[in-house]
């Protein structure tokens, strides 16, 4: 579809244009790869040299930036949040029709909105809830006494297991397991025993969820996400853990059980945090940072030899250890000089 400038940012707030407010967009685009009548965003500097040849009929910018612009601008003070409203008029819209498919399987007493959508092959247990403009997926499974709210999507393949609550408005990326037993074993004699998970997960409004990331449910308390948190794909969130409403944790972070993870935290990917250590409100954890014990105070903080540090004395830690070589070679020369004045 085809829309006016004027037209894409009519419900935002503090956003003007520069230029032809009837300049037609067809379409989003790289600002380095832009195309006729196609809009673009510029948020990082790394990209400004791309600004003064773009083909784009419109970018989305500061107005900083916007001086500079020699097409069409959206002003915004935060261009990254307008483009993400702007590209959603371009998102597939087809439209499926409220219904349970032919080939659907749906257990007894269950409470099925009729604006809900079921796709093919999903199985759904016993004693389930489903709220008005939710959307199962194809092959999805969901387990007994599940709850889910209004207008969730669970893509395909996604694995629900019984008992677990699910807000509105939360989406769920296919392949994702939410409340498979947490890892419980107790040790009797050299063998190990399994210890039973009897609690499970509730998810808070607007979470998303991504791609073959997996939640565990609680040993006896239930694994707790609150509302607005943002995870990847391909995360390991183990029995008893609470992540803080807000909080933006990346690929292939693992928590241990029992953590508590803070509100309005952003986890960087391949973190990893212990078990029960507690991460205090807006916290942000760099790439690859291991977390041994409890952050108490806001800040960024990232780990090399000396576990999670704040993020300014790790950049000096690693400097000096890029220098170790150096000073190495300064300390024998001074031991041989030393040594020939005996």
């Amino acid at each position: 579809m085809t829309y006016k400038l004027s037209e894409l940012i009519k419900n935002l707030e503090a956003v003007t244009i520069k230029g032809d407010p009837d300049c037609l967009i067809s379409g989003v685009c790289t600002i380095q790869h832009a195309q006729p009548g196609c809009i673009a965003f510029l948020t990082n500097s790394l990209y400004r040299q791309y600004l003064q040849t773009t083909q784009a009929a419109a970018v989305i910018l500061t107005e900083a930036d916007a001086v500079n612009c020699p097409v069409n601008a959206v002003i915004s003070k935060n261009p990254h949040y307008t483009y993400a409203k702007i590209a959603s008029f371009f998102e597939d819209q087809t439209k499926i029709s409220p219904g349970i498919h032919s080939s659907a399987v749906v257990g007894s007493d269950c409470q099925l909105s009729p604006t809900a959508i079921i796709g093919a092959n999903a199985v759904i247990g016993n004693h389930v809830s489903i709220a008005s403009h939710v959307v199962i997926g194809p092959g999805t499974i969901i387990g007994n006494n599940v709850s889910i709210g209004e207008s969730t999507q669970l893509d395909a393949r996604v694995t629900i297991y019984a008992n677990v609550k699910i807000g509105k408005r939360v989406h769920i990326l296919s392949g994702a397991v939410i409340g498979s037993d947490g890892f419980g074993f107790a040790n009797q004699k050299g063998s190990w025993h399994k210890v039973p998970q009897l609690g499970s997960v509730e998810i808070g409004d607007d979470v998303d969820i991504g791609a073959n990331t997996t939640i565990d449910r609680g040993t006896v308390e239930n694994t707790v996400i609150e509302e607005g948190v943002k995870l990847d794909n391909l995360i390991q969130v183990a029995h008893n853990v609470r992540i803080g409403a807000h909080t933006v944790i990346a690929g292939c972070v693992a928590i241990a059980g029992s953590a508590e993870i803070g509100k309005h935290c952003l986890i960087g990917g391949t973190a990893k945090i212990a078990g029960h250590v507690k991460i205090a409100d807006q916290v942000i954890l760099t790439g690859n940072t291991g977390v041994t014990k409890s952050i108490t105070q806001p800040g960024m903080y990232s780990s090399g030899v000396k576990g999670a540090v704040p993020n300014l004395e790790f950049r000096k830690t690693n400097a000096r250890i890029r220098r170790l070589d150096h000073l190495m070679q300064r300390v024998k020369t001074l031991e041989d000089l030393i040594e020939r004045k005996k």
